[in-house]
Protein backbone atom coordinates (compact mmCIF):
# COMPACT_ATOMS: atom_id res chain seq x y z
CA UNK A 1 0.00 0.00 0.00
CA UNK A 2 1.53 3.37 -1.32
CA UNK A 3 1.15 5.93 1.53
CA UNK A 4 2.69 10.00 2.34
CA UNK A 5 3.17 11.98 4.80
CA UNK A 6 3.97 15.36 4.49
CA UNK A 7 5.27 17.98 6.75
CA UNK A 8 5.80 21.81 6.65
CA UNK A 9 7.69 23.58 9.46
CA UNK A 10 8.35 27.71 9.35
CA UNK A 11 11.59 28.62 10.32
CA UNK A 12 13.26 32.00 11.62
CA UNK A 13 16.55 31.73 9.48
CA UNK A 14 16.84 32.61 6.20
CA UNK A 15 16.20 30.26 3.18
CA UNK A 16 19.88 30.73 1.98
CA UNK A 17 21.38 30.00 5.53
CA UNK A 18 18.56 26.99 5.81
CA UNK A 19 19.65 25.12 2.58
CA UNK A 20 23.34 25.33 3.18
CA UNK A 21 22.91 23.61 6.27
CA UNK A 22 20.75 20.97 5.30
CA UNK A 23 23.21 20.70 1.83
CA UNK A 24 25.87 20.27 4.25
CA UNK A 25 23.99 17.66 6.97
CA UNK A 26 26.70 15.13 6.55
CA UNK A 27 28.79 16.81 8.84
CA UNK A 28 26.45 19.48 10.84
CA UNK A 29 24.01 16.82 12.13
CA UNK A 30 26.01 14.64 13.82
CA UNK A 31 27.70 17.86 15.09
CA UNK A 32 24.92 19.90 16.41
CA UNK A 33 22.55 16.85 16.67
CA UNK A 34 23.82 14.20 18.77
CA UNK A 35 20.85 12.78 20.47
CA UNK A 36 19.72 11.90 16.80
CA UNK A 37 22.96 11.57 15.13
CA UNK A 38 25.78 9.36 16.01
CA UNK A 39 28.06 9.47 11.99
CA UNK A 40 26.67 10.61 8.61
CA UNK A 41 29.20 9.03 6.62
CA UNK A 42 29.42 9.55 2.19
CA UNK A 43 30.06 6.33 1.07
CA UNK A 44 29.33 7.00 -2.46
CA UNK A 45 29.94 10.15 -5.01
CA UNK A 46 30.24 13.56 -3.16
CA UNK A 47 27.43 13.60 -0.82
CA UNK A 48 26.24 16.84 -3.06
CA UNK A 49 25.54 15.04 -6.49
CA UNK A 50 22.86 12.84 -7.43
CA UNK A 51 23.60 9.15 -7.51
CA UNK A 52 25.58 9.98 -4.14
CA UNK A 53 25.18 7.35 -1.51
CA UNK A 54 25.21 7.97 2.71
CA UNK A 55 25.06 6.04 5.58
CA UNK A 56 23.15 7.77 8.85
CA UNK A 57 24.00 6.17 12.01
CA UNK A 58 21.62 6.88 14.54
CA UNK A 59 21.50 7.95 18.13
CA UNK A 60 19.65 6.15 20.79
CA UNK A 61 17.26 9.09 20.36
CA UNK A 62 15.84 7.74 17.28
CA UNK A 63 13.54 5.09 17.90
CA UNK A 64 13.71 1.85 15.57
CA UNK A 65 16.46 2.45 13.01
CA UNK A 66 19.64 2.58 14.23
CA UNK A 67 21.01 2.90 10.48
CA UNK A 68 19.84 4.10 6.98
CA UNK A 69 21.74 4.18 3.46
CA UNK A 70 20.16 6.78 1.40
CA UNK A 71 20.45 7.28 -2.38
CA UNK A 72 20.61 11.44 -3.35
CA UNK A 73 18.17 11.06 -6.44
CA UNK A 74 17.77 14.87 -7.26
CA UNK A 75 19.95 17.60 -5.93
CA UNK A 76 18.50 20.84 -7.44
CA UNK A 77 20.37 24.26 -5.98
CA UNK A 78 17.98 26.57 -7.68
CA UNK A 79 14.67 25.29 -6.50
CA UNK A 80 16.80 24.32 -2.71
CA UNK A 81 15.52 20.55 -2.84
CA UNK A 82 16.88 17.70 -2.58
CA UNK A 83 15.35 13.85 -2.57
CA UNK A 84 16.27 10.76 -1.23
CA UNK A 85 15.79 6.59 -1.33
CA UNK A 86 16.38 4.43 1.70
CA UNK A 87 18.29 1.31 0.08
CA UNK A 88 19.57 -0.37 3.58
CA UNK A 89 18.57 -0.26 6.77
CA UNK A 90 15.86 -1.13 8.78
CA UNK A 91 13.24 0.72 6.67
CA UNK A 92 14.34 -0.53 3.83
CA UNK A 93 13.18 -3.82 5.35
CA UNK A 94 10.08 -2.56 6.50
CA UNK A 95 8.89 -0.81 3.16
CA UNK A 96 9.22 -1.84 -0.63
CA UNK A 97 10.24 1.77 -1.56
CA UNK A 98 11.22 4.76 0.91
CA UNK A 99 11.46 8.50 -0.71
CA UNK A 100 12.05 11.59 1.21
CA UNK A 101 11.89 14.64 -0.83
CA UNK A 102 12.77 18.32 1.30
CA UNK A 103 12.39 21.63 -0.23
CA UNK A 104 13.34 25.18 1.11
CA UNK A 105 11.14 27.73 -0.11
CA UNK A 106 12.18 31.79 1.14
CA UNK A 107 9.08 33.41 2.65
CA UNK A 108 8.30 37.04 1.50
CA UNK A 109 10.30 39.80 3.35
CA UNK A 110 12.89 37.27 3.83
CA UNK A 111 11.34 36.78 6.78
CA UNK A 112 12.65 33.17 7.69
CA UNK A 113 12.01 29.76 5.72
CA UNK A 114 8.74 27.35 4.70
CA UNK A 115 10.48 23.92 5.06
CA UNK A 116 8.40 21.30 2.77
CA UNK A 117 9.16 17.93 3.69
CA UNK A 118 7.06 14.95 2.14
CA UNK A 119 7.93 11.15 1.88
CA UNK A 120 6.16 8.57 -0.35
CA UNK A 121 6.26 4.47 0.75
CA UNK A 122 5.24 1.34 0.15
CA UNK A 123 4.46 -1.01 3.12
CA UNK A 124 6.23 -4.51 2.74
CA UNK A 125 3.28 -5.72 4.81
CA UNK A 126 0.10 -4.42 6.20
CA UNK A 127 1.46 -4.68 9.39
CA UNK A 128 4.01 -1.98 9.28
CA UNK A 129 2.55 0.86 10.81
CA UNK A 130 2.58 4.83 9.13
CA UNK A 131 6.26 6.04 9.21
CA UNK A 132 5.10 8.61 11.89
CA UNK A 133 8.18 8.69 13.81
CA UNK A 134 10.08 9.25 10.89
CA UNK A 135 7.81 12.45 10.74
CA UNK A 136 8.22 13.20 14.17
CA UNK A 137 11.95 13.00 14.24
CA UNK A 138 12.35 15.09 10.70
CA UNK A 139 10.32 18.14 12.50
CA UNK A 140 12.27 17.63 15.63
CA UNK A 141 15.29 17.73 13.29
CA UNK A 142 14.53 20.84 11.31
CA UNK A 143 13.02 22.89 14.70
CA UNK A 144 16.20 22.00 16.23
CA UNK A 145 18.45 23.01 13.52
CA UNK A 146 17.09 26.33 12.91
CA UNK A 147 17.54 27.24 16.95
CA UNK A 148 21.31 26.26 16.38
CA UNK A 149 21.93 28.63 13.33
CA UNK A 150 19.79 31.11 14.95
CA UNK A 151 22.15 31.28 17.74
CA UNK A 152 25.38 30.48 15.88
Amino acid sequence: MVGKLELEVVTKSSADKFWGAIRNSSELFPKILPEQFKSIEVVEGDGQSVGSVRLVQYAEGVPIVTFTKEKLEIADEENKTVSYTVIDGELATLFKSFKATLQVVPLPQGEGALVKWNIEYDKASDEVPDPNLVQETAKKTFTDLDDYLLNN
